[in-house]
Formats: C-alpha cells, structure tokens, sequence
C-alpha cells in the first residue's frame, strides 16, 4: 500500500518535469517563430498551448486526488501543495510563449525591425533557469534554489539592452514605435519568465524546509543592506 502511495508521488513529479519541459520547449520555439516571423507557426504554437493547459489541470487534479484519499502528512503535503504552485508557475509560463506567438501574428511579415538576437539569450538564460530549478526540486537541493533566482540579473542585463535599442531605433524612425513596442513586450513575458523560476525556487524551499520565503524581497533587502554599508 506504501509503496503504491509513493508511486503515484512520483508519478505526479515525473508530470511535472513533463510540463517544464513542454513549457521549455514553447519558450525556445516562440522566439525562433517571432525572429522568422512565421505566422502560419505562431498560429500552431498558440494552439498547443491547450495541451499545457491541459497537463497543468491533470497534475491538480491528481494532488487533489491523493489528498483526499491518502491523507498524506508532513512533508508529503508540502510536497503536493509545492506541486500546485509550480504547475501554475509553468502554466503561466506557457502563456508568455503563447504571447510571443500573438505578438508574432501582430507583426505580421511587413518589412520593418527585424527581431533581435538577444531575445535567443533571453530565452536561453530563462530556459536554463527553469531546468535547473526543476533538477532542484527533483533533488530537494536547497542551496540550488537559493542561488538559481541570482542568475535573474542576466535576463534583466538582456531586457535592458534590448529596451534602449528599441528606443534608439524610435527616436530614428517614429514609424517604427508599434513594432518596437511589441518586440519590447516579447522580451518583458522572457523577463517575467525569470520571475516565475524563482517563484518556483521559493516552493523548493518550502518543499524541504516548511518555510515560506519571499524571495526577490529578501535579494532586495540584501542588496539595500550592502549599499547602506558603503556609506
């Protein structure tokens, strides 16, 4: 009876490896789409985000379903109420993807500002954050989860580069301002991808530790209490 008990455990985490991983894949796939502005993929990858949608519900309701059957104790019950949150972490992750697409369609294929590079080390960068926090979460490693959420500043150097080249190109060219603006909101849902790989990162820590952690005001807190001490 145990052994089946931690079976469908594991069953539940091995969904949501699966889930990071469609989530992983929609990511890297929506911006090589936006930078080919390949409408008929855009129109593909906004549909297949159902099935995200879909293995997101499937995960919730086979934690509810233990939790009601099993009457899991302890960490077994921090374990499926981590679960919960970082199925919706990655569900709404799939939405960035899903955004991108859109924001695809938007440009259409008129000429006019090729999308740049960058956007790829974004999604890199987030992409390997959430694989990184999902082999944490898989080993219960704490110390990765506290360092993972550090490697947000990458994405945030990106972000910003690619906000002043888009303002630059506005000030040249006016006509360009729509399509700037869109380009800007495909690297901000890569940016706020970050933010849900530490959202994640902070049920890890609850997973293993039973402590809720915010962790971004905790890093910000950090940071102030350093710049208070140069003075």
């Amino acid at each position: 009876m145990r052994r089946r008990y931690e079976q469908e455990l594991e069953k539940i985490q091995d969904q949501v490896i699966l889930l990071g991983s469609m989530v992983t894949n929609a990511l890297c796939r929506s911006v090589k789409v936006l930078r080919r502005k390949a409408l008929t993929e855009a129109m593909e990858l906004i549909a297949a985000d159902q099935a995200i949608n879909e293995r997101r519900y499937a995960i919730e309701a086979d934690c509810l379903r233990v939790i009601a059957t099993q009457q899991p104790v302890a960490g077994d019950i921090r374990f499926l109420a981590a679960v919960l949150e970082i199925a919706t972490e990655l569900e709404r992750m799939g939405d960035y993807a899903k955004g991108i697409g859109k924001i695809t369609l938007l440009l259409g294929s008129a000429p006019g500002i090729t999308p740049p590079a960058p956007l790829l080390d974004m999604c890199q960068q987030a992409s390997r954050m959430l694989d990184q926090a999902l082999v944490a979460f898989v080993e219960r490693d704490v110390e990765a989860a506290w360092a993972i959420p550090k490697e947000d500043d990458v994405l945030d150097a990106i972000y910003n580069q690619i906000q002043q080249a888009m303002i630059q190109l506005i000030v040249q060219d006016p006509t360009l301002a729509d399509q700037a603006n869109h380009i800007l909101w495909a690297a901000h849902n890569l940016e706020r991808a970050g933010d849900r790989v530490t959202n994640i990162c902070e049920r890890i820590l609850f997973t293993v530790t039973g402590e809720l952690i915010e962790m971004d005001m905790l890093m910000d807190e950090m940071v102030s209490d350093a710049v208070s001490d140069r003075r």
